[in-house]
């Protein structure tokens, strides 16, 4: 972090394929909205999207939906303690959440802990977070809007889009990014439970050929493997996954 530079993007990198006017008028007001949204639904089922996939797909689709945005990103937390930055579309995007994170202060987490809708009109006189909000104008932005996401319990975050000109949002973008935020919560909801689903799958395979290593070698019930999985598990302090997955792979308990 220390030798990062922390002037305006250089010239180069890219901030989106779209200058901000032509995305503003193409996805404005409800219509562009819809394009925009069924666009990233279809997407989402043709590409069967993992979490990664629809965090990246949400921004982008963010970039090209809300009126004015040049950069966007997630705030992702996970078991309400970690922060992370997830699929910046923009440098500038990037650089201000990693402020944000470094600093413990700024409108995403204002989002994801006590508002649903954080927005700055100008960075150059934002009091509300003065060290996050000087050291966002040196990166070169100008105005941002953060809106809140929940994903499930204990994991949230928030939508961050950023303009590098002042006063670049208004009622419309707020209005469109609410309905965006509202659909991308529900679509990063499906995708974890998709990628929960995989998971539970996958370890029901290894545990099933753990549990048959255990019958074939003891002559033992499945029930009986199974426990004996588990006792080995309470005894080790390891997941009992953790225990079938090396048993699979090596052919000897811990």
């Amino acid at each position: 972090m220390a030798n990062e530079d922390v002037g305006p993007p250089r010239a180069g990198r890219p901030q989106h394929h779209r200058p901000a006017a032509a995305r503003a008028e193409g996805a404005g007001g409800a219509e562009g909205l819809g394009e925009v949204m069924s666009e990233v639904a279809r997407s989402l089922q043709e590409e069967h999207a993992d979490l990664a996939a629809t965090l990246d797909t949400i921004t982008a689709g963010a970039v090209d939906a809300v009126p004015g945005v040049e950069s966007a990103s997630i705030s992702y937390v996970i078991g309400r303690r970690s922060v992370e930055s997830r699929a910046a579309v923009g440098e500038l995007a990037r650089r201000a959440d990693e402020l944000q994170t470094r600093l413990h202060e700024g409108p995403c987490l204002d989002a994801i802990w006590t508002q649903q809708t954080v927005r700055i009109d100008d960075m150059a006189t934002e009091h509300r977070w003065p060290r996050f909000a000087a050291g966002a104008a040196a990166l070169g932005a100008g105005s941002s809007l953060s809106f809140r996401l929940f994903v499930g319990e204990d994991d949230l975050g928030a939508l961050n889009l950023y303009a590098t000109e002042p006063h670049t949002f208004g009622a419309e973008s707020e209005d469109v990014g609410l309905v965006f935020a509202a659909h991308a919560a529900v679509a990063l909801a499906g995708a974890r439970h998709e990628q929960d689903l995989k998971a539970a799958l996958g370890s029901r395979d290894v545990i099933g050929q753990a549990k048959g290593i255990l019958m074939e070698r003891f002559k033992l019930p499945a029930a009986d493997a199974f426990l004996l999985l588990a006792r080995v598990s309470q005894r080790t302090n390891r997941k009992l996954v953790e225990i079938a997955r090396e048993l699979a792979e090596t052919g000897a308990l811990p």
